[in-house]
């Protein structure tokens, strides 16, 4: 019975976890949306505004390439290393680029080649942490909690996505300077915080195998086990479809003209129909109808990303962001307690590299498809037509993943072995 269980922010390892988490993403999202903002306005000096969104996209791909190029190697380390070490070191590597970033910047010496350059080494960093934090945070708390402790920590990611936006928009409004100072300081808070996790257990990898076998072990696991592919590859079609994050400074400055300030009301949105979502699950977590509920969160996700495109009202970009927000938070409550669950611990980071890979595919390369795209039929269009995208891919993959429909709950899908292909000889074991 998870009543007789500790809430898991009452654990102190997964407390410190929290903190790092939060702290870490609001640095994060600020830096990102600082670097798109310079990148952007760098390149408005002699471009158009398609040109500039090509660029703009471009930033995306540059942080993407790293994550796809290193998934198989980022997943073996977390799963054969220290994760807080992992954790520390790529937490380090994101501060230095903060400060070069601020440094340049204060001595008016920032150009597009730096900004590029220091969004490439932030996606090497980030290759690193995403395995290693995800796979992490199973490790400090009971199994029978881990959807609540998904959705308290989402919270935390969400939050710092609600709030870095805004602060890192408002500060380089204020000065740029003072922006960098800002997201240095809470990259120090998370690293602190991650300096605090206590010992954790490392899983038990097979010592008979090379590194390469191990790491082929991994993409073989999410390929054979169909529920953990579903969720993958759901949400790496359907947000690399509607991502509209990209084009955010596009809307703010020659859409809704409303400026720096506005694109931290913009950007900080989704986050904030996303941490409200949270916040109900990590008090009435989802226990019913999962696969269900996430099929429809990511349909309602596509109709809202077609309103904002479509919106030419700050008030109602901003509601439609919310709603995707929210939507796109019950896809990730349930596609990562899906994930964690069905997967053995010695195969998470491995799984989570993957997973992460989708994820950053649908984000950072959905960055650069809208921005490719929209230099050549223009923002409004690209955001409908992905939105559209995002339903049509929905519909399909629930008529060829079943297993996403039969799924009534986290621990026990309403499902038969035979459904879920299991990744080893175990078909238990593939659908515990």
């Amino acid at each position: 019975m998870t009543d007789a269980l500790p809430h898991p922010l009452r654990i102190p390892n997964f407390r410190s976890f929290w903190v790092a988490r939060l702290a870490g993403t609001l640095a994060q999202s600020a830096l990102i949306l600082i670097i798109g903002w310079q990148v952007y306005g760098l390149a408005r000096v002699d471009l158009s505004v398609r040109e500039s969104a090509f660029l703009l996209g471009m930033i995306g791909l540059v942080q993407f390439l790293p994550l796809f190029a290193l998934t198989p190697v980022v997943g073996w380390v977390a799963d054969r290393f220290d994760r807080r070490t992992i954790g520390r070191l790529s937490l380090i590597v994101q501060l230095a680029c903060c400060a070069l970033l601020g440094l340049l910047t204060h001595w008016d010496t920032l150009s597009l080649v730096a900004l590029f350059g220091v969004a490439f080494f932030l996606g090497i960093a980030r290759a690193f942490a995403g395995p290693a934090f995800s796979a992490l945070a199973p490790n400090l708390v009971p199994r029978a909690i881990l959807p609540t402790a998904i959705a308290v920590s989402s919270i935390a990611w969400q939050v710092g996505m609600i709030a870095g936006p805004s602060i890192g928009g408002v500060l380089y409004a204020i000065d740029p300077d003072l922006a960098y100072a800002g997201a240095s300081l809470l990259f120090c808070v998370a690293l602190a915080g991650i300096f605090t996790i206590g010992p954790v257990a490392q899983p038990a990898m097979r010592r008979d195998a090379r590194p390469i076998q191990q790491m082929i072990d991994g993409l073989r696991y999410v390929r054979e086990n169909r529920m953990v592919l579903a969720t993958i590859t759901l949400d790496l079609f359907a947000v690399l479809l509607a991502g509209a994050t990209a084009l955010l400074p596009i809307y703010a400055r020659d859409i809704l003209k409303v400026g720096a300030e506005g694109l931290g009301i913009l950007a900080a949105s989704p986050a904030a129909g996303a941490a409200l979502t949270a916040l109900v699950f990590s008090f009435r977590p989802l226990k019913r109808n999962v696969g269900t509920t996430m099929l429809v969160a990511v349909i309602v996700f596509g109709i809202a990303t077609i309103v904002f495109g479509l919106s030419t009202l700050l008030p109602l970009s901003v509601a439609a962001l919310v709603i995707a927000g929210g939507a796109d938070m019950v896809s990730v409550y349930v596609r990562q307690s899906l994930i964690q669950l069905h997967t053995p611990d010695a195969m998470r980071g491995r799984v989570s590299s993957v997973s992460l890979l989708t994820i950053s595919a649908s984000n950072e390369l959905g960055e650069a498809e809208s921005g490719l795209l929209a230099s050549v039929i223009g923002p409004v269009s690209t955001v409908v037509v992905g939105g559209i995208g995002a339903i049509a891919v929905t519909i399909a993959w629930s008529r060829l993943f079943p297993e996403l429909r039969l799924a009534k709950s986290f621990d026990q899908p309403d499902m038969t072995p035979e459904q879920v292909k299991p990744a080893t000889g175990n078909s238990k074991e593939a659908v515990r």
